[in-house]
């Protein structure tokens, strides 16, 4: 029997159905040149994100720098952050642990294998570093860690990259790929810090209004994401920040942008330009923690107490209840909007959540969170403050309906009042505004009674006082005696004062009417 014929017979004899498993061996497995794009450009949507995920790396480097005895308690956290428009080039660089050449590629080039996983580093899926590729020519890392002469530097070749996996010609498994696009290779440190870890970015293509090259949108957008201090001009700032540190390390960094003054701080600020809208008033700060499963604690946060009178405005990059995990922004402002009876609520909201329960994960991409009941239970303990928050809204909302009011029923009493003060019509239409002034001052003295307004009731009993004294001073005679109609012969008078009774009664703008009628007086005067 040929050896063909045996080699049939033996693979119809393995393809028979068996009860027996087995282990896949390694040689039949596959991880296809495609999963690097997935992981990479596919997963970080908006180009910004890549600000967040290096930053989040050198927040995890300059952590492990203090664990380690490399940083000293006085010693801060930075990174710096160069934009070069010229060259259209972006470098990160931190003053953390930075990685020992001996491991630079092993660690650089390895894909979704992270050392960090299972610590308390933020990130631990290892594939954030590649949140560049998919925005630039070229992404390159170097380091340098103390003792070492030289900078080790590892270059991935974006645009090869792109261009293989668009033209189809990838072959083979991702590893072949990746040794084909990237190259390591150790540079002279002169003028270099002992100690480091820097990105850069070459070749930065242009999008969305080419924000990823704005200095104004890298502070707009890390100041709300990034693990930055509360602004010295924020008088809440310290309070809320001695209240988190009871429960959890803020990790605060001192980010800076090249060509800007001052490191980046947190949006929050007592005042607010005119232009971006109306500065909300702060009053307190409610601190909210959340019990885990067991009995431990899954989170702790803070809502900001304001007057509620409306969204806040987008531009103060504040609104909204939001989530930080190792104090870095998760997902948007709108992740905890379903929380609220009605999602607008959201808007109105101040505040955030620090979660601390190391079950409740963030995503791969970090827009949300793993679905567990972890994050289930934290969700449902939320409800409460957000209906909270929601009763504040409501309430305010009805409390600025009776302050309005009011302030329209004061408007119509001195419309009215202007008319009497102008002495041209007669005793019985004198009479006939009066009356309407009087009901005026009995809406606005039952609005004066609610509860709601209490705080400024001593405001409108004033307000309330000098209509009704300007009133009784009008309906005196003397008014009506120094109307230039009290020297026409009585027969005209009259008619005038009829003519100008049916202006006012025939005008659907009271304003406009006594205006017409103080030129008619001025004429006759």
């Amino acid at each position: 029997m040929t050896s063909d014929r045996l080699a049939a017979l033996r693979s119809r004899k393995e393809a028979q159905p068996s009860d027996k498993t087995r282990a896949i061996d390694n040689e039949e497995i596959l991880v296809g040149v495609d999963v690097l794009e997935l992981v990479s450009s596919a997963m970080y949507v908006d180009p910004m994100t890549i600000y967040r995920e290096y930053v989040q790396n050198a927040a995890d480097a300059i952590d492990e720098a203090r664990g380690r005895g490399l940083l000293g308690a006085d010693q801060p956290g930075q990174v710096e952050i160069g934009l070069d428009p010229s060259t259209r080039s972006i470098r990160i660089r931190d003053n953390g642990s930075g990685i020992e050449s001996a491991d630079f590629v092993r660690r650089l080039a390895a894909l979704g294998a992270s050392r960090k996983r299972g610590t308390t580093a933020r990130g631990f899926r290892g594939v954030g570093r590649l949140a560049g590729l998919g925005y630039a020519q070229e992404l390159i890392f170097r380091s340098r860690v103390t003792g070492e002469d030289l900078i080790s530097e590892l270059c991935w070749d974006c645009r090869k990259l792109r261009t293989e996996l668009r033209s189809g010609e990838a072959r083979g498994d991702v590893a072949d790929l990746i040794s084909g696009i990237a190259s390591f290779r150790m540079v002279d440190a002169i003028d270099q810090p002992e100690r480091f870890f820097e990105v850069e970015l070459k070749g930065v293509v242009r999008l969305r209004s080419d924000r990823l090259m704005s200095p104004t949108a890298v502070v707009e957008y890390l100041s709300q994401v990034a693990p930055v201090p509360f602004s010295p001009d924020f008088s809440f700032g310290e309070q809320i920040a001695a209240g988190l540190r009871t429960h959890l390390e803020l990790g605060e960094l001192e980010i800076r942008v090249t060509g800007l003054d001052g490191i980046i701080c947190r949006p929050h600020h007592d005042g607010h330009a005119a232009d971006i809208g109306k500065p909300v008033s702060f009053d307190s700060v409610e601190f909210v923690e959340v019990p885990s499963i067991d009995g431990g604690i899954a989170g702790v946060g803070w809502i900001l107490h304001h007057d509620y009178e409306g969204a806040i405005p987008t531009g103060l990059q504040i609104k909204g209840f939001r989530v930080r995990s190792g104090n870095i922004q998760i997902g948007d402002n709108t992740l905890l909007e379903e929380l609220f009876p009605e999602p607008r609520f959201n808007a109105w909201t101040i505040g955030e959540l620090h979660v601390i329960d190391r079950r409740i994960v963030p995503n791969g991409r970090r827009d949300n969170f793993e679905q567990n009941a972890h994050f289930n239970n934290l969700v449902n303990h939320l409800v409460p403050a957000a209906r909270g928050i929601a009763r504040r809204c409501r309430t305010n909302s009805v409390r600025r309906k009776w302050l309005r009011e009011f302030e329209l029923q004061t408007v119509a009493a001195r419309e009215q009042l202007d008319i009497i003060a102008q002495a041209g019509i007669s005793g019985a239409g004198r009479n006939q505004i009066a009356l309407g002034v009087e009901q005026a001052l009995l809406k606005m003295e039952k609005i004066a009674e609610i509860d709601l307004v209490s705080s400024d009731s001593e405001a409108f009993n004033t307000t309330i006082e000098a209509v009704r004294s300007e009133l009784a001073q009008l309906m005196r005679d003397e008014v009506r005696e120094a109307s230039p109609l009290i020297r026409l012969p009585a027969e005209k008078r009259e008619m005038y004062q009829h003519l100008f009774g049916l202006i006012y009664e025939c005008s659907t703008n009271r304003i406009a009417a006594k205006a017409l009628v103080d030129r008619i007086l001025l004429k006759l005067s």
